[in-house]
């Protein structure tokens, strides 16, 4: 495996400078021109190629060809030839909407590339025969010599030839949140991007020094190029809910097409069966149209609307919780994730380094006195040098810059009452020794108390072995290799902690003027420890995550040790857990990393192909999984996930790539989101159970009275008319409740189960027996007085039935009134709308319209509401004592 990766990128940064120069076919002085023109004409320009697309219209269509889109376009056309024109034009400015907005977020989608390629820098510095010269980004060719400086765009990915203090951010493809240090070195054996101090890439910025550097890869062989690659050729998966409508679609076109074709075989069959005397045409179309108006019965025309105006309510709750939806269908998937992949900084992290600890030379710890007027000279000396050896700085308006680490030593002095400005205007620089990669030290010269002082801070191994004395108890006293052990155990000590540790010592000195000779024979002045702290919250919302049956992982540019401390504080690494980094990671077979996968919480160092492979693993063992990032490494796998999730403060890339983006950074949000999510996909199935409640409902009382020889219940237009009042408002208003008490204590469904499964199936049976028992003994009523009577109150009992389901369709658990009976209003509105509608028929001159006699009156009414309340008790009393069994079952 590690062989297979190492083939797919270059291996530039572990050979010598003469080998990278001898395969390139260049020099110091860099290209002639004309070298360089043949090379450009031969291997192309220095840019990301672009896949085609498909046109606007290409997508647009590919929205029909969906199963119940194809079915309702049907029952659209079989609407207007019977004259329902309003419902019909309606279905299709829905479908229109639905396809519009598909296409808007597939364009929208596409602008991942795009964003790449602006990521180029525009113009590069080259050394072309042998003079320097400003050219086009993209005419540069492998072996072209290139220079930067602090603020420059990287132009191509290279070797570096020199390097004066060079830093570069690169968080965009390792995710680190602070600069990498580069230098001209040599590597020996196989290391992740981040660690290739001697490369410089594409895309990156210079944040501090300058180089010259030989280029090495440009375009598609870069490593944003590969990025590239990965993001155009990972594929997007559908949601399970979209794998669910699919596939229930399609078997519902087919039940459908099956019952309406034996309701007319039977209604035919009585007619050529009986009296034939007399023209049958009217009989047999009216018998047609009955057929065609039970298949428009059955099918709930509002579903692909409802299912859309549900997750955009979703959506709308989730923004008020930091979740941005950048596509619709993402709501519901967060609902059916098990699998959490999280970036380590600003996600779980605060993403600001904070000093934790500090160690003077007496072993002094723990917390800092906060009154710096009783300060000993160690306190005293430790702080000073913090501050006085800092280039950050607090602006007027509160705001904070500066290098992150520099940022915390201020705060550090801050947040102990002493004010860093003061400091710094009582003891103002007179000199400097700036820090570089080769010394890793950053020296000041100021004068305290009548004494001029070279002050250092620097990485602890250097310092110590800088440092001939040690400021212990406010005396200076020789070091000993005693004490210096004592030290490097203190420093080894916070290494366990994952804290980032910086050394710092002091001397006197007698001349104005330093050299870098000067920053040895220092006076050991303490130790000072910082991390990248973790959120307060995230320990609550990782709890939450699990207790709801979601395991979170960290994936993180970060080394494994810091990686493994910050996962076991808040409670993602647990005993028996493993952690691997992205080249242990690369040496596993696919079964070996199979027989792991769910061991392993902790991934380390990792590339962008590491990522897509955890994703993918997750995948092929049926897991829904969520992924987030920032940077330009973590766009094909946020676009590989179930659920990309970006954070606001990330790349547009990687933005671009993902289905949902955090405008707080915050892992709680994405909790919070799997909370809606799961409320969502709740909501949605009790509107899809309400809507094929009332339509089994319908059809059970057709098909009984077909086999009782009794009249068809309904006309065509009662059945249209009660679509028209029933499926849409109540089912909508259903979207908008609110969750149920044990949401976040399941376990996540399972993404291959249907959609009527288990309760829900169970739930829409008994409802739709229910109400068809009811239907029928208001037929039978009706017919006591007459068949136009029977079907009057047929009609009457369906819609109540209906309206008043809207109530036990809620919960399947909780009734109404547990579930707190005005906590949904739009509820109550949605069925006095119903209820007003209806009236609308019993108007004179309406009434002989839908087939309602003059004798239908009050009585009459009472008696179908009476009837619907019936069932809709019976719907509550059945929860009530299925809690009660269950309850008793488990004591």
């Amino acid at each position: 495996m590690e062989e297979k990766q190492e083939s797919q990128k270059s291996r530039t940064y572990k050979q010598s400078i003469t080998e990278v120069f001898k395969e390139t076919k260049s020099t110091e002085n860099g290209l002639s021109s004309a070298d360089a023109a043949e090379r450009l004409r031969t291997n192309g320009y220095n840019q990301l190629a672009e896949k085609k697309k498909k046109s606007s219209l290409q997508l647009f269509l590919e929205t029909f060809k969906d199963a119940m889109v194809i079915v309702l376009l049907i029952v659209a056309v079989v609407q207007m030839v019977m004259g329902a024109y309003v419902e019909s034009l309606v279905i299709f400015i829905v479908l229109l909407m639905n396809s519009v907005v598909s296409v808007i977020q597939t364009k929208k989608a596409e602008g991942s590339l795009e964003a790449l390629k602006n990521l180029s820098a525009p113009d590069a510095r080259v050394i072309r025969d042998g003079k320097e010269q400003t050219i086009a980004a993209k005419d540069l060719v492998v072996g072209d010599v290139f220079s930067l400086e602090a603020g420059d765009y990287v132009p191509a990915d290279g070797r570096l030839l020199e390097a004066s203090s060079l830093k570069v951010d690169e968080g965009m493809l390792t995710g680190e949140s602070t600069s990498a240090e580069k230098e001209v070195t040599e590597i020996e054996g196989t290391v992740p991007v981040g660690d290739r101090v001697n490369m410089v890439h594409s895309g990156t910025i210079v944040t501090y020094g300058r180089a010259k550097v030989l280029v090495t890869a440009v375009a598609g062989q870069t490593e944003i190029g590969q990025v590239a690659g990965l993001l155009e050729s990972t594929d997007e998966h559908k949601t399970p809910l979209q794998k669910g409508l699919d596939s229930f679609s399609k078997k519902l076109s087919l039940a459908i097409l099956a019952l309406s074709l034996v309701i007319l075989g039977i209604q035919l069959a009585r007619l050529f069966m009986g009296d034939q005397s007399g023209d049958m045409t009217e009989s047999v179309v009216q018998a047609f149209m009955f057929a065609v108006a039970v298949a428009v019965a059955a099918i709930p025309e509002a579903l692909q609307s409802i299912v859309t105006i549900v997750l955009s309510i979703g959506t709308k709750t989730m923004a008020k919780k930091n979740a941005i939806i950048r596509k619709l269908p993402a709501v519901e998937t967060l609902g059916s994730t098990s699998i959490i992949c999280t970036d380590k900084t600003g996600t779980l992290t605060q993403n600001k380094m904070t000093v934790v600890d500090y160690y003077l030379p007496n072993g002094e710890t723990g917390d800092f006195n906060q009154e710096p007027s009783s300060w000993s000279l160690g306190e005293k000396r430790l702080v000073e040098i913090n501050v006085l050896v800092n280039d950050a700085i607090i602006a007027e308006d509160g705001s904070k810059l500066g290098d992150p680490t520099e940022v915390a030593l201020i705060d550090f002095s801050e947040a102990n009452n002493q004010s860093y400005r003061e400091i710094r205007e009582t003891y103002p620089r007179q000199n400097e020794l700036p820090f570089d990669s080769d010394r890793k030290l950053m020296s000041t010269v100021h004068e305290i108390d009548g004494e001029r002082l070279l002050m250092t801070k620097g990485g602890p191994d250097i310092v110590f072995d800088r440092c001939d004395r040690v400021l212990l108890d406010g005396e200076v006293v020789p070091m000993t290799e005693a004490l210096r052990q004592k030290y490097q155990e203190q420093n080894e000590l916070f290494s366990t902690r994952a804290l980032r540790v910086l050394a710092f010592g002091y001397k006197p000195l007698d001349q104005q003027e330093i050299t870098f000779d000067d920053e040895n024979g220092l006076i050991f002045a303490g130790l000072v420890a910082m991390i990248d702290p973790p959120r307060e919250e995230v320990f609550q919302a990782i709890e939450e995550a699990h207790s709801a049956g979601i395991k979170t992982i960290m994936i993180t540019g970060d080394h494994k040790t810091t990686a493994v401390a910050i996962a076991k504080e808040i409670g993602i690494f647990k005993e028996g857990d493993m952690a691997l980094t992205g080249t242990e990671l690369d040496e596993l077979s696919e079964p070996q990393l199979v027989d792991v996968l769910k061991k392993v919480s902790v991934y380390a160092r990792v590339s962008p192909e590491n990522k897509i492979r955890i994703v993918r693993a997750w995948q092929t063992m049926g897991h829904i999984s969520a992924m987030t990032g920032d940077g330009v490494n973590d766009a094909p796998a946020l676009k590989q996930a179930d659920i990309g999730i970006a954070m606001g403060t990330g790349t547009d890339v990687a933005k671009d790539a993902a289905a949902m983006v955090l405008t707080d950074d915050n892992f709680v949000s994405i909790v919070s989101a799997v909370e809606v999510g799961r409320n969502v996909f709740d909501n949605i199935k009790k509107s899809i159970a309400y809507l094929f409640a009332g339509n089994l409902g319908a059809i059970i009382s057709i098909i009984f009275a077909l086999i009782a020889d009794w009249s068809n219940p309904f006309t065509a237009l009662q059945l249209l008319f009660i679509n028209l009042v029933n499926d849409s408002l109540p089912a909508i208003a259903l979207g908008m409740e609110k969750g149920e008490p044990t949401i976040m204590k399941r376990q996540p469904r399972d993404p291959n189960a249907g959609i009527f499964t288990g309760n829900t199936l169970i739930s829409v049976t008994y409802r739709g027996i229910l109400i068809a028992v009811a239907v029928i003994v208001a037929q039978w009523l009706g017919m006591q007085h007459s068949a136009e009577m029977g079907v009057a109150m047929s009609f009457s009992t369906l819609i109540w039935c209906r309206t008043l389901q809207t109530m036990p369709a809620r919960s399947n658990t909780q009734t109404a009134l547990q579930a707190g009976f005005f906590s949904n209003q739009m509820v109550l509105l949605a069925m006095l709308v119903c209820a007003v509608l209806y009236s609308v028929t019993l108007i004179p001159g309406l009434r002989e319209v839908f087939a309602i006699p003059a004798a239908f009156g009050l009585e009459q009414i009472m008696i179908c509401i009476g009837l619907a309340l019936g069932a809709t008790v019976l719907m509550e009393a059945t929860k009530l004592i299925l809690v009660a069994f269950k309850k008793e079952g488990a004591e």
